[in-house]
């Protein structure tokens, strides 16, 4: 076969016409045909020369598909998908072309189906339900799980071209032949028909979602369908065509309903349902050791949505460490896909409590026995050491400063947000400056155990105090009796000892609270730990953390019933029993509620997060 440009005398080639043409019964958009002439392509599944391509009309379809050996080890963030450019990551690996898994999902309308094979997954896309769903091969590196799209090529005739780090895809063009919207007992659905299947990326905004199809409209199409029918209630669809895509709009009335996409054949149609029960009962295996779980609980008669990683903390390669804003301070928050992101967790769920105000953490961070935050107000903290050893309990950290002289003070709390009259004390982990936290503090400055200095800060623009990198800072808050001892020049310890002991030889520690489960038996209470009545009965959106009879960890985001609000933390507690956890831990709960796995929240959508403080990440190698 004749190898030429896809660009030839200037048109895509000889017969080319706008806004498309046929190729073997498929509209290919020219303008996407034509990005196509890049180092490597492919059509079908076969791999082409570098920098040259047959014209398709001279293609028989599919092509046999070869082994993707001229790209080794190619990898990068950006697909351009019919000429729409997404941040979505993708590979080359042993002769397999991967996306990450979400990428097929929001960006090309694939829905994953359950699996229970680490190295498989099956994804339903124009499938007849009576017919077995397509497979894709999978495997899990750098914190994503990519799925083999060769497949997808092979059958639906893309065609796929590397150009750098971007991947490029142009898929064929079906017609969109109709819109509609139709009234459900649980809300409203769309239903698009087409002429053939079509992928479909979907974006949410506040109150409104956006669909984008690799398809052509007519004009009357676009007009009938952007009309709700008479009396229906529905807000009209806004629509317009864009090339060799088409754009619709339309908005979401409902409380906490989000989109919900599944495609179906004979006819082929894209459905769209927005529902406020809107979760999809998942069960995959995504990765050795880790588990993506999601279905609804009834508590009390009332139903609650649960997602839920299911980890197996002793299997070879993976291992927890607590994660934050960035290993140079404590102080900070920031969405926590940004921050799983930033440290290259595959997994990761919020963690402890923080100071809204100025960022300041309120709990127990402690990562390889040192103390990024300490904990406060004997909460409930769970700790685990390398082994894959887990224990959650009520934490008291009790240090004490001692001075040559033999005088004892007591140490409120370390690295903390976290102020009362007392001492409060600040290492290099805080950061390398500290910012006095209330008006009027004596900040001793301690250097290889020896005070060197002491000064009395006044005022809210006081300047940033550095902290020793081989000392530390003491604050003291209304303490003169401290401040007359620890004159410069005075030798002093710091002793630390961890009540209850068998979390002493934990260097992972992570505090939230107030402890849900003990040996089996629900323990909650809040007041014991010190948090407001308001805290302890307010129903919200929760994050916790549980352990199984069997060793398992459990990383659970739980959200609002689809006929009410989110469960209260008996409610919490009960569904943690439910999951199967002998021992359980309430986290930071409301907005902050997110659970990460492979590059994106599944458990809401990421312009609902909040920032947050810290969190426990899951890594594989």
């Amino acid at each position: 076969m004749g190898m030429r440009s896809l660009s030839h005398g200037g048109s895509l080639w000889p017969g080319a016409n706008s806004p498309g043409a046929r190729i073997r019964g498929r509209r290919w958009p020219i303008g996407l045909l034509g990005a196509l002439s890049a180092p490597l392509v492919w059509v079908g599944g076969e791999a082409l020369a570098h920098g040259t391509a047959p014209p398709f009309s001279d293609l028989a379809w599919p092509i046999s598909p070869k082994v993707l050996a001229q790209a080794p080890g190619m990898a990068g963030n950006t697909l351009t998908l019919n000429g729409i450019s997404l941040t979505v990551p993708w590979m080359q690996r042993e002769g397999r072309l991967g996306i990450a898994d979400y990428g097929l999902t929001d960006s090309l309308g694939l829905r994953l189906l359950n699996s229970e094979a680490v190295e498989r997954q099956p994804v339903q896309w124009f499938n007849d339900p009576g017919q077995s769903p397509l497979v894709l091969s999978a495997w899990v590196q750098g914190g994503h799980r990519y799925l083999d799209i060769q497949p997808l090529v092979d059958r639906y005739g893309w065609a796929i071209a590397l150009r750098g780090q971007s991947l490029q895809i142009a898929t064929p063009t079906p017609q969109i032949q109709s819109i509609r919207q139709v009234a459900q007992p649980w809300g409203e659905r769309l239903i698009i028909q087409v002429s053939g299947p079509v992928v479909t990326q979907i974006t949410e905004s506040s109150g409104a979602y956006s669909l984008t199809l690799a398809a052509t409209i007519s004009e009357s199409v676009a007009r009938a369908g952007g009309q709700p029918p008479t009396g229906s209630g529905f807000r009209p669809l806004q629509i317009s065509a864009a090339g060799p895509n088409t754009r619709i709009t339309g908005a979401i009335a409902t409380p906490h309903a989000r989109p919900q996409i599944s495609t179906q054949t004979n006819p082929h149609q894209i459905l769209v349902d927005l529902r406020p029960d809107h979760l999809l009962p998942l069960n995959i295996l995504w990765a050795n050791g880790l588990r993506w779980r999601q279905q609804f609980f009834n508590v009390a008669g009332q139903v609650f949505p649960v997602y839920w990683l299911q980890i197996n903390p002793t299997q070879a390669g993976l291992t927890l460490r607590p994660i934050w804003t960035a290993p140079t301070t404590a102080t900070g928050t920031m969405p926590l896909q940004t921050m799983a992101q930033r440290w290259q967790a595959a997994a990761a769920i919020n963690a402890g409590f923080f100071n809204r105000n100025n960022q300041y953490p309120l709990g127990a961070v402690r990562y390889n026995n040192d103390w990024i935050s300490g904990p406060i107000l004997s909460r409930g903290v769970v700790g685990w050491n390398n082994q894959g050893t887990f224990r959650l309990d009520r934490l008291f950290l009790k240090q004490t400063l001692t001075t040559a002289n033999g005088q004892s003070f007591p140490i409120q709390a370390i690295n903390s947000g976290y102020v009362q009259a007392g001492i409060g004390l600040y290492t290099p982990a805080w950061g390398p400056t500290y910012q006095p936290i209330l008006e009027a503090e004596t900040v001793v400055t301690v250097v290889n155990n020896q005070v060197t200095s002491q000064q009395l800060t006044t005022g809210a623009t006081q300047l940033p105090i550095p902290i020793p990198p081989n000392g530390y800072l003491l604050a003291l808050r209304s303490y003169a009796t401290a401040a007359r001892a620890l004159v410069p020049g005075t030798p002093i310890t710091v002793t630390s000892e961890l009540l209850p002991a068998n979390l002493e030889p934990m260097p992972q520690i992570v505090g939230g609270g107030p402890l849900l489960i003990k040996a089996q038996r629900i323990v909650l209470d809040p007041e014991l730990e010190q948090f407001s009545r308001a805290f302890a009965t307010q129903a919200a959106p929760r994050s916790a953390l549980g352990l199984t009879a069997t060793g398992e960890l459990l990383l659970v985001a739980v959200h609002q019933s689809p006929t009410g609000t989110g469960p209260t933390l008996g409610e919490l507690a009960q569904i943690m029993a439910q999951l199967g956890s002998t021992d359980a831990l309430n986290l930071d709960g409301g907005s902050s509620a997110s659970l990460y796995l492979g590059g994106r929240l599944i458990n809401r959508h990421p312009r609902t997060a909040a920032r947050v403080a810290n969190g426990i990440g899951v890594f594989f190698p």
